[in-house]
Formats: C-alpha cells, structure tokens, sequence
C-alpha cells in the first residue's frame, strides 16, 4: 500500500510541497523577530519620511517578509492543482505545528539553564550572558505570535478564495492574473491583521500608525509579488512536465471542482 502512494506523482509532488510550506512558515515566524533595513541592504542609507502624518518612517522590516511571498505562490500552486481544501489543510497543519514550535520555545527558555559553562560561553564573542540571548531570540511576546498566526491563516483564505474567483473568470488563461492578484490582496490583509493585533490591540498603537507601518511593510511585499510572478509560470511549466498533461490538466478541473 506504501510503495503504491509514494509512487504516485501527484501524492510525491503534494508531499514535497507541503513540506515546503509548513518548513518555510516554521521558519519564518522563527526568523520574524529580527529586523533589517531594506535601504542598506541596497547599500542607502536611510532617509525618514512621513506617512499619514506618522514621522521618522524607513523600510525597516522583518525578516520573515523574505519567505512570506514564497508562501503564498506555494499556496496559489497548491490551490491550482489540489484546489481550497489541500490549502487550508497545510495550512491548519502549518499553524498547529508553529504553536508547537512556540511551545517548545517557552518550556526550553523556562528550563533553568547551565550557569557553570554555558551562560557564559560567548563572552569572547561579544555575548556575555546566552541565557538572555536565548530569551531574545525565541521569547516573542504573545501579542505578536497571536497576531502572525491570525493574520497567517486569514490570508491564506483570502488568498484561496480571490484565486477561485479570479479562475472563474478567466478559466485556464492568464495564470499571472489570479496567482498575483490573489497574492496581492492576501499580503494587504496579512500586513494590517498582524500590526492590529500585535501592536494595536497589545501596545496600544494609534489606528493611523497601525495603517502607515501596514502601507510600508505592504508596499514592499506588493513590489516582491510582481517580481515573483514568473516564477509562478516556471514552477507550473516544471509541475505540468513532471505530471504529464493529461494528469496535469485532470487535476487542475478536478481543484475546480470540475470532473
């Protein structure tokens, strides 16, 4: 039974992408805590300007915003091929195991750590205490994992859901059309629930900070949707070779909902 499924291209092909995804997820709610300046990683340096009447605004993001776009053409692959319910299904699997991620985070940063060698270990590395670095890598606040994960998960169906509409319309044609406007649409709805939630609801934000920050972060992932875009047709092209037509073209009206 074993050596039937995982000779099936399309259950091989739903594995190694799923993986993929909850990987990529994990990772970047992992990385999410570092921030990074986008002007000088372009080698700018750094020009505040004001937004919505919000002042000393700069393209500072998170670090996490490097493997959410990659997310959602996963998720527009996904929902071409295997339709809605495989997308919210990685997706549940992708939230259950991030709160697990942060569980074990919390019982690891509570456990009481070795004090004769490795609290102090990186002295010479600019580290004096690995406990408290420890706590500030992993220990994100509640507000904000909350708020990534809302916003993951109510993205991922604003996604599904502007790709089906947009499919309807256009059928099998103008694959560029549904794979970023869904993405588009999705990544505004990602960037404003998380800063609502995170810091709105936790720190007590201002709605007109909440919404500038939102059009900043927002600016920069609408920007990496269109450069995305023909990656959308290479994965495809590639899927679509590795499939075969025939199946490739089957399992596409069947995400449709047609036989």
């Amino acid at each position: 039974m074993i050596q039937k499924i995982l000779s099936d291209k399309p259950t091989k092909l739903f594995l190694i992408i799923a993986s993929f995804f909850v990987a990529n997820a994990l990772i970047a709610e992992c990385i999410g805590g570092k921030l990074f300046s986008l002007e000088r990683v372009f080698g700018l340096t750094p020009k505040p300007f004001s937004l919505l009447g919000e002042s000393g605004l700069t393209f500072t993001l998170t670090c996490g915003v490097l493997l959410w776009p990659l997310e959602f053409i996963v998720t527009d692959i996904v929902n071409e091929y295997y339709g809605p319910k495989a997308v919210r299904r990685i997706s549940y699997i992708a939230v259950g195991l991030i709160c697990y991620a942060f569980l074990m985070f919390y019982v690891s940063i509570s456990i009481p750590p070795d004090t004769s060698f490795w609290t102090g270990s990186q002295i010479t590395n600019g580290v004096p205490d690995m406990q408290a670095a420890f706590d500030g890598v992993f220990g994100q606040g509640l507000w904000i994992i909350a708020g990534s994960i809302a916003a993951f998960l109510v993205s991922q169906f604003v996604d599904v859901w502007v790709f089906h509409k947009i499919k309807k319309q256009t059928g099998d044609k103008k694959v560029w059309l549904r794979a970023t406007g869904s993405t588009v649409v999705s990544q505004l709805v990602d960037s404003f629930i998380v800063l609502f939630i995170a810091f709105k609801i936790g720190k007590d934000w201002s709605y007109q900070r909440v919404i500038a920050i939102c059009l900043v972060n927002y600016s920069y992932k609408f920007t990496m949707a269109l450069i995305l875009t023909p990656l959308i047709y290479l994965v495809e092209k590639t899927i679509d070779n590795y499939l075969g037509k025939e199946t490739a073209t089957a399992m596409k009206m069947a995400a449709m909902g047609k036989e």
